[in-house]
């Protein structure tokens, strides 16, 4: 019997308050250029660097990426952060899904530059590479060069030889830096848009911007915590 090839996983993890045209691309993008099964926009329920910023409620944000994937077959929304208690963190994600697709499926952890800047403030952060690979989307202004420095002295990794912007970590996983098509797209923008009466056509899905609307999102004096 033949065995079946391993899956292969694509994670894109966020506050999606709202989610939007650009992380709706990237991952779209990502999927077909690495080949991936199926990526999983996860919204963070407790977002540990967000603590002391106001975030509209898990449900309203998870029924906002449930909406905004429906155009794609390779998208799906997965509310594993909602059912967990405490602060949303990466590696607690990781490896829980390392536990459901078991350990011969590929993960591949899909990131800004700006938050991989920051990743030896994460929780574990050096055992997260244990369980993904990982992505990388440079923001703008973000120097290229800048990026591959902080890479290369993480963790000792190293360049693949021949293949440009990808390295190779001690635990075997790699880390990629992808160009996707840039769009640049908030959504702090898009909320005080909202709160300002502005229009959000064509940065949000229109499912998207009608759940808003019916829901009363981002409006001044309004409390969706």
């Amino acid at each position: 019997m033949k065995t079946a090839a391993p899956l292969k996983i694509g994670i894109l993890g966020g506050t999606f308050d709202p989610v939007h045209l650009g992380h709706l691309r990237t991952a779209e993008e990502i999927g077909q250029e690495l080949n991936l099964d199926r990526v999983y926009l996860i919204p963070a329920a407790s977002p540990p660097h967000k603590t002391h910023d106001p975030v509209t409620s898990f449900d309203h944000r998870l029924a906002m990426v449930r909406l905004g994937v429906r155009e794609s077959p390779m998208l799906e929304a997965m509310d594993l952060e909602g059912r967990r208690t405490g602060l949303s963190y990466s590696y607690d994600t990781l490896k829980e899904l390392t536990s459901k697709f078991g350990m011969h499926s590929e993960l591949f952890f899909l990131l800004g530059s700006d938050a991989f800047l920051e990743i030896r403030t994460w929780k574990n952060y050096q055992k997260l590479f244990d369980y993904a690979n990982f992505v990388l989307i440079p923001r703008s202004g973000h120097n290229l060069q800048t990026l591959d420095d902080f890479i290369m002295e993480l963790s000792q990794s190293k360049k693949r030889p021949r293949k440009k912007n990808v390295y190779t970590m001690p635990s075997g996983n790699h880390v990629i830096i992808y160009q996707s098509t840039v769009m640049d797209i908030s959504g702090t923008r898009i909320r005080n848009m909202v709160r300002n009466g502005k229009s959000i056509v064509f940065l949000v899905p229109e499912t998207v911007r009608d759940y808003i609307i019916e829901k009363g999102l981002y409006r001044p004096h309004e409390d969706h915590r």
